[in-house]
């Protein structure tokens, strides 16, 4: 009889404890890293101990020293799904751009032009930039027949990597990542699409190498087109874990050795520190008396051994449409990609315009709007600009400043 009155008293408390939990606000019920609202923007480190990353973004150091991560500059709410979103540029700005005036001519031009048959082992192929064309009109205007063929040439892209390489695959594959973003799949489409993109992050070529690897190793143009159809895949899947690694050799590659460290470089000749070698040279840098701050040694050597006045090498630039999509996207992400190791990209255009008195040219033309934009420079950008190996259009999607844009 005792035991009885016992357990019907804890069972009377139980379900009053039940009932005041129920009527408790969510916010209390979860940890500071599951409620709705974001930290504030500056709240995130850019690097930080694994313990503190967002699920699935720490990752162990190369040095075997503990775990090191690359934060975004803020936090995604927790659950975020990233193609949900435009990867390349906001809907809001891009509902804002114009639909007249040159650049947005030149743009309808490509759009309306027939395709090519895609080619993903084909380095040269324009056919994706004109694929993003489209895909950039329909967006903007919703013309339904632009939709219909984007989705078709990203189907038709799937198996044509055969016969290529890792570099014709980073400067190919990236468009059609985008423009499917841009146009949004059919489900079963998308499927098949998606499988494809995981499937190119470790495939491997007959030279041994995958994506990749080419991302983690070549600390060149080949690195940089890879790591940014990395990213583009990276955040096509919603895998915050790809994006987080694709961010931390990116850091790398711009100077933070202690984020990333793994690649193979060449001749050193370019190089402020050849011992501890760089894909773009320190803020600060000189040889022989001659400033080498923003020089990207491992494309800069094509030209020869150090030399003055610099050569004006062109793989630089080709380098540089890598690196400066793989910006975009990561900022896209939340990484504050344009501050790290003393705003390297444009340390990297200040180099090119104003010591080597090399402009960008050709189908680089499109680069110069990117730097302007955001770091609110005034390089020489033509408008219509060319589109590049792997993107372009930026003259429409990234005119003015970002600033600007803000309201700043």
């Amino acid at each position: 009889m005792p035991g009885t009155f016992v357990r019907t008293i804890v069972l009377v408390a139980l379900l009053a404890l039940l009932a005041v939990v129920s009527l408790m606000p969510k916010e209390m019920l979860q940890g500071p890293e599951q409620q709705d609202t974001p930290p504030a923007a500056d709240a995130s480190p850019e690097r930080a101990q694994g313990a503190d990353a967002p699920p699935g973004q720490a990752m162990a150091s190369d040095s075997g020293e503990g775990d090191t991560v690359i934060l975004p500059k803020t936090r995604l709410p927790q659950g975020v799904d990233i193609p949900k979103a435009y990867i390349w540029i906001s809907k809001e700005r891009l509902r804002e751009l114009p639909t007249e005036g040159p650049a947005w001519e030149n743009l309808q031009a490509a759009a309306a032009e027939p395709l090519m048959p895609p080619d993903l082992s084909d380095q040269n192929d324009p056919t994706n930039v004109h694929v993003l064309a489209k895909a950039l009109v329909y967006a903007r205007t919703g013309q339904e027949s632009y939709r219909g063929t984007v989705i078709n040439a990203c189907m038709l892209a799937i198996g044509t990597q055969r016969g290529g390489r890792t570099l014709a695959l980073g400067k190919e594959l990236m468009a059609y990542v985008l423009a499917a973003n841009l146009v949004g799949m059919p489900a079963d489409k998308d499927k098949q699409f998606r499988t494809f993109l995981r499937d190119m992050l470790s495939r491997e070529f007959p030279s041994g190498k995958t994506l990749r690897s080419t991302h983690e190793d070549r600390p060149n143009n080949w690195g940089t087109y890879a790591g940014a159809t990395r990213a583009a895949i990276a955040a096509y899947l919603g895998d915050a874990a790809e994006l987080a690694r694709t961010a931390r050799v990116f850091k790398g590659w711009l100077g933070d050795r202690d984020a990333y460290a793994g690649f193979t470089f060449k001749a050193r000749d370019w190089q402020a520190d050849p011992e501890h070698p760089v894909g773009i040279n320190p803020a600060g840098a000189t040889k022989q008396g001659h400033t080498i701050d923003g020089v990207l040694p491992d494309d800069q050597r094509r030209s020869g051994g150090f030399r003055w006045p610099p050569p004006k090498e062109n793989y630089v630039y080709s380098a540089l449409q890598g690196a400066l999509a793989q910006a975009i996207i990561l900022d896209r992400a939340g990484y504050d990609v344009w501050t790290w190791e003393n705003q390297a990209l444009r340390r990297a255009f200040d180099w090119l315009n104003e010591t080597a008195d090399y402009p960008a040219r050709g189908d680089d033309t499109w680069q110069p709007h990117v730097i302007n934009y955001y770091y609110v420079t005034e390089f020489p950008a033509p408008v219509p600009s060319n589109p590049g190996k792997n993107v372009g259009w930026t003259d429409w999607t990234h005119a003015g400043t970002e600033a600007r844009h803000r309201g700043e």
